[in-house]
């Protein structure tokens, strides 16, 4: 998920399915994307830290998923330095399904017309089993430092 707001929280709820829901209604934009868990874990969280605490996606274990990510509020303080109070909410639904293609089920927003229009790049899947032995946990633990002001 791509936020409007460059620093600050958003609220966050998660909905694991053990079947297709119907979309959340009042909501700005809506996708699906599928994924694999190989762990039985899906996790929420954000791009400088630990998984917030909120359930598993990954409701039934591992296997394929079905994705939906609503949100709204986006355009309220788009690229902001800092958001003091919460203008984003965000609904992640999950349930177990086959594979399919990515679908945009809904886009009225103009920070998500923004972010289609650039060119897509990979998507990066943080592995929280990755150990400083790898490229990613490297990473993760220099993310993590230079959040705290540790830049040795």
């Amino acid at each position: 998920m791509t936020t409007g707001a460059h620093t600050g929280e958003v609220h966050v709820t998660v909905e694991p399915h053990s079947q297709r829901p119907d979309p959340g209604s009042g909501w700005e934009e809506i996708a699906e994307i599928s994924c694999h868990s190989t762990s039985g874990e899906v996790l929420v969280t954000s791009f400088m830290d630990d998984p917030a605490d909120l359930p598993t996606l990954a409701s039934q274990g591992p296997g394929s998923y079905r994705l939906r990510v609503h949100a709204r509020g986006r355009d309220r303080a788009v690229d902001q330095t800092t958001v003091d109070q919460v203008v984003e909410s965000y609904l992640i639904q999950s349930w177990p399904a086959a594979h399919q293609d990515a679908l945009l089920v809904k886009a009225t927003d103009t920070y998500g017309a923004q972010v289609r229009a650039q060119p897509t790049d990979e998507t990066i899947v943080i592995d929280h089993e990755d150990s400083l032995d790898t490229p990613s946990g490297r990473e993760r633990d220099i993310l993590h430092r230079a959040e705290r002001g540790d830049y040795s």
